[in-house]
């Protein structure tokens, strides 16, 4: 797994704390001394507001000077574990995973494709089983996502 664990740990704390600089429909461009990322949340999703769920959201991060870039999806509930996390990006589809060690987030083995994907595309939709067995649909807009790329290469 490539999960680089010192990153993957400060960005869960930095980003589960109040105050997330992310905006809804907007790429938000962060940059600390050590790694560098870019969010969006979600402008739409099909989960019942009465439902419980934390914060929901899509980054694309990576350490300063490293030409890796990770792509990370945080559901704000836990993913069951089994099932493959599916993200549809206009009419291609890719596979995302989750962790017993960390079951609210997902990854993909396929980043470069994935942001290949994401620079072309106008739309992007997350399905994910929680759990409890509750099906999602998130979507994000891509609108902006290659600008703010472009800046976490240029500047990290």
């Amino acid at each position: 797994m490539k999960i680089i664990l010192g990153l993957f740990i400060s960005l869960y704390v930095f980003l589960s704390l109040p105050g997330l600089t992310l905006e809804k429909g907007k790429w938000s461009f962060v940059k600390t001394d050590e790694y560098c990322y870019i969010g969006s949340l979600a402008i739409a999703t099909d989960l019942s507001p009465d439902k419980n769920r934390g914060e929901f959201y899509i980054l694309v991060y990576k350490n300063i000077g490293s030409p890796e870039t990770i792509v990370q999806i945080e559901a704000g509930y836990n993913y069951k574990i089994g099932p493959e996390i599916i993200v549809k990006i206009d009419k291609g589809e890719y596979n995302f995973y989750t962790t017993e060690d960390l079951p609210s987030a997902s990854w993909t083995n396929d980043d470069n494709k994935v942001i290949f994907a994401m620079k072309k595309g106008l739309e992007l939709t997350v399905t994910g089983k929680s759990s409890r067995g509750t099906v999602t649909n998130d979507i994000y807009t891509l609108k902006g996502f290659t600008a703010s790329y472009n800046k976490l290469i240029e500047d990290c």
